[in-house]
């Protein structure tokens, strides 16, 4: 949420710090990083970000009223925002023009819960995100469940870009409503080569905007799930179609035994998916179809 400077609050005046007597100088001790002048400025940053929910000093202007005066004051300011978001995230909703659906009530329960969440998001761009959720919703009654709404309420911005991320990597097969992050193949060995290494192949998502940190991140979030899945054993010669943002391709495994090696979105993963627009990934698609070349035909 944008600071109005119009409403900045005077920062609190800031008094220098005496050295003690005891304690001498050295003439060769190092300068501070921060000047009065930076102290000044992150100190009218702190006292502008909690005058916006209502809250100051006594001695910035405040010492005269009594504490039911800015008790009141605070709630009043409280309200006031929360009404702010409410509106903002409808105005954002009443902008997406969704198909008609079968005509199903919207559940009360989940109204009034959304309500209760969406009118704590104060960034323009959360709102938005809330404001597709019940546009969709509205229309198609059932397409995100309680449980993703908690989850996206504690997204951060930096959470929302992960995730991002991952859904531009991200693959589903046909028939498939959960996306998956293909990252290779395992290849079982044959009786005769049974005590040969493990064939294996795997791509590093880090090379490609996704780090191990970002999808621990997700995990701890409940966007994907906790470890890497290894899938049935693929039947030779049959062709499956998968389709990454928009990019088709088809896969069948040349030998019996081969696996696909992928981590699999969670059911509010999949959900939040849909929201999300298509970011083509040319370069990941490139390579995760030169390594299941050793084990697949790629068409």
């Amino acid at each position: 949420m944008k600071i109005d400077n119009q409403h900045t609050p005077s920062p609190a005046p800031i008094e220098k710090v005496k050295s003690k007597p005891s304690t001498p100088v050295s003439p060769n001790a190092e300068t501070p990083d921060k000047g009065p002048q930076d102290v000044r400025g992150t100190a009218a940053r702190m006292t502008q970000w909690f005058a916006q929910i209502g809250v100051s000093l006594p001695y910035q202007g405040m010492r005269a009223n009594s504490i039911e005066t800015r008790v009141q004051r605070r709630q009043k300011i409280a309200a006031q925002r929360k009404l702010s978001n409410i509106e903002s995230v409808l105005e954002k909703a009443l902008k997406y023009c969704i198909e008609e659906g079968e005509n199903e009530r919207l559940d009360p329960d989940w109204f009034y819960n959304f309500a209760n969440m969406a009118e704590e998001i104060h960034s323009p761009a959360m709102q938005e995100l809330w404001g597709k959720i019940f546009a969709v919703e509205t229309n198609r009654p059932g397409s995100f469940s309680l449980r993703t709404l908690l989850i996206l309420k504690q997204l951060t911005q930096k959470d929302a870009q992960t995730f991002r991320r991952a859904v531009a990597l991200s693959s589903r097969r046909k028939g498939d409503t959960t996306p998956k992050l293909l990252t290779g193949f395992y290849q079982q060995p044959s009786i005769l080569a049974m005590f040969r290494l493990r064939k294996e192949q795997q791509l590093n998502l880090a090379t490609f905007g996704l780090s191990y940190p970002d999808l621990l991140s997700l995990m701890d979030l409940g966007l994907i799930h906790q470890t890497e899945i290894e899938s049935g054993e693929w039947p030779v010669n049959s062709v499956v179609e998968w389709r990454s943002n928009g990019q088709v391709f088809q896969l069948s495994a040349r030998k019996p035994g081969t696996t696909l090696k992928y981590y699999k979105f969670t059911t509010s993963g999949a959900e939040l998916f849909t929201l999300v627009g298509v970011n083509k990934q040319a370069n990941y698609i490139e390579a995760l179809k030169h390594i299941l070349l050793n084990a697949f035909v790629v068409d």
